[in-house]
């Protein structure tokens, strides 16, 4: 199954497909947009399976790369799935997820269930501020 989008508490997520290309630097996030342009989606989620490895190793920059590109076009980017064993190798990668997770625009999440909550969450904060 390919890449989908579906519709969340008011929310279009593009649901990238696991077993689509990996995403590796720069262009495959630019490719990653105009695709959640295209299905007017403004949260894109992709599974860990189709992130680079080097994605993880924040010394490469990759995940710099990817989630700037991304949310310079005002989209959100959940990385979706398990991670455990990328974040016991990495203190500085722990750190990211961390405070990634505290912000509106980067979210680490465990499955698609966990980011239907984050979104419920946000769509309860922002009906609360109305």
């Amino acid at each position: 199954m390919g890449d989908h989008c579906r519709e969340h508490c008011g929310t279009r997520v593009l649901e990238c497909a696991a077993d689509g290309p990996k995403i590796g630097g720069e262009r495959d996030a630019a490719d990653l947009v105009n695709e959640a342009f295209n299905e007017k989606a403004s949260v894109i989620a992709v599974p860990v399976e189709r992130l680079s490895e080097d994605f993880f190793t924040l010394s490469t920059r990759v995940a710099g790369e990817v989630a700037q590109k991304v949310v310079n076009y005002g989209l959100k980017l959940a990385i979706v799935g398990d991670i455990t064993r990328q974040l016991k190798q990495s203190a500085p990668l722990r750190d990211w997820v961390r405070e990634s997770n505290r912000g509106a625009d980067l979210w680490f999440v465990e499955d698609f269930v966990a980011l239907d909550q984050k979104l419920e969450a946000r769509h309860r904060a922002t009906a609360a501020s109305e």
